[in-house]
């Protein structure tokens, strides 16, 4: 069965089940499909090059398709850590939503897993809430996954957050899939297999693959 294009919201953000998972590499696919803007409002990590880079790098769209982060946080540890290490303490109201303009898409990133801390008080979660945006939740597809997909679906419907749906990364695996959908009563978007070269053609076409004509095993 050949699926529609998701309709994604003018505002969406991307979470995962854990750090490590590639929501930064569906945050590059979705932004060389939609032609949206790119936000990381907070990078934890930049011994190496950052998110933003990465796929500004990896899309070539230029400058004005991109946000400056909010904070920019050395050590790749849990935020709240991260900041602390530079004597930093993560404020919520300093997280305010880009202008974009009218027709483009946001596309939020969040670092980590949805309850990963900020601060001594505020997780992941609650910069979800706060930015209004649908949840679009990235996990793998390897053993493990199903407990900790349900388990962030649960977190986030439970805070009022709408998950728009699911992206697995890795492997096709279908009883993961199955059971996900099944048990956490929502849809898979997307399954992403590895990708051996990651350019701006290939991204493109991922894009096209998995959202627009892309087929779901039945």
């Amino acid at each position: 069965m050949v699926k529609e294009m998701t309709a994604f919201p003018r505002r969406v953000f991307i979470t995962g089940t854990d750090t490590g998972i590639g929501k930064t590499v569906v945050a590059a696919i979705l932004m060389a499909g939609l032609k949206g803007v790119y936000w990381k409002p907070i990078q934890s990590g930049l011994e190496e090059m950052s998110d933003t880079e990465w796929i500004k790098q990896n899309t070539g769209l230029p400058d004005n398709h991109f946000r400056e982060e909010t904070y920019r946080l050395h050590k790749p540890l849990s935020p709240h850590a991260s900041a602390a290490k530079e004597v930093l303490r993560i404020s919520m109201s300093a997280f305010e939503i880009p202008n974009i303009g009218e027709k483009k898409h946001l596309i939020i990133e969040g670092a980590g897993g949805v309850m990963v801390p900020l601060n001594e008080k505020h997780l992941m979660i609650d910069l979800i809430k706060k930015l209004e945006a649908p949840a679009l939740l990235v996990s793998l597809s390897s053993l493990g996954t199903i407990n900790h997909t349900l388990l962030s679906i649960r977190e986030l419907r439970r805070n009022g957050i709408e998950v728009m749906g699911v992206i697995i990364n890795g492997p096709k695996n279908r009883i993961n899939r199955d059971a996900i959908e099944h048990y956490g009563e929502i849809d898979v978007l997307a399954e992403i297999e590895p990708l051996s070269v990651i350019n701006s053609l290939n991204l493109k076409q991922c894009f096209a693959d998995c959202f627009i004509n892309g087929e779901k095993d039945e």
